[in-house]
């Protein structure tokens, strides 16, 4: 399968939700890259959520391709999982600060097993991130940095998540980081609660403070 074939698994053009999936990964998929044997994909299981919660969103933001199995898990559930990978490759004799490739063989693990499991049209969103994606640590000059950042342009306005009925938020991760803390604030603001889990304990609530330099708007 080549990228556009592996996109368009993940984004079917019928399905709500799939206008935000990022395509950067996809076009960077070409027919040599296979699915290293190192890359231990398997599908966990789900703890935290126990059922499809239709006024909910979650968001995936834990490491590399972990978040791709954590999607296909909840895919399962009923979810559609939304990819928000944009990290580019690095130029070839370069050391990456971020680790896009093993992200992109599970886009291709995750289109095999997305084929298998029917996903509703309508149905509520995962939105799938890499937690490494703000490591930007060099060492010298010749590691590239393809860190990159999540902005609001990047996910639903908070008025498109009311008016279709989504009215939580759930963040499964280590911590909130601070590119996704400023998006979940202006949530918070338009009244979408704001729940966190660490996988294993079921969702809190949680009151996300104001990040710093932010606008009292």
């Amino acid at each position: 399968m080549k990228g556009k074939d592996i996109y368009k698994i993940w984004a079917p053009s019928e399905a709500k939700w799939t206008q935000w999936l990022r395509p950067v990964p996809f076009v960077q998929i070409d027919n040599e890259l296979k699915i290293n044997e190192f890359c231990n994909f398997f599908i966990p299981t789900i703890n935290y959520i126990k059922e499809i919660p239709t006024d909910t969103a979650i968001i995936v933001d834990i490491p590399s391709y972990s978040g791709i199995k954590e999607g296909v898990a909840l895919a399962r559930i009923g979810f559609r999982p939304i990819p928000l990978y944009n990290g580019t490759n690095e130029q070839p004799g370069a050391m990456p600060v971020v680790d896009n490739n093993s992200i992109e063989m599970g886009l291709i693990w995750g289109a095999m097993e997305l084929e298998k499991i029917k996903i509703e049209n309508d149905a509520p969103p995962v939105f799938l991130l890499d937690s490494n994606r703000m490591h930007r640590f060099k060492m010298d000059v010749s590691v590239f940095d393809n860190s990159w950042d999540i902005y609001d342009q990047d996910m639903p306005s908070a008025e498109y998540f009311l008016k279709n009925g989504i009215r939580k938020i759930v963040v499964r991760g280590e911590k909130i980081q601070k590119d996704l803390r400023k998006i979940l604030y202006k949530f918070q603001k338009k009244k979408i609660k704001i729940l966190f889990t660490d996988g294993y304990k079921e969702p809190e609530e949680i009151v996300v403070k104001k990040p710093p330099h932010e606008k009292n708007s």
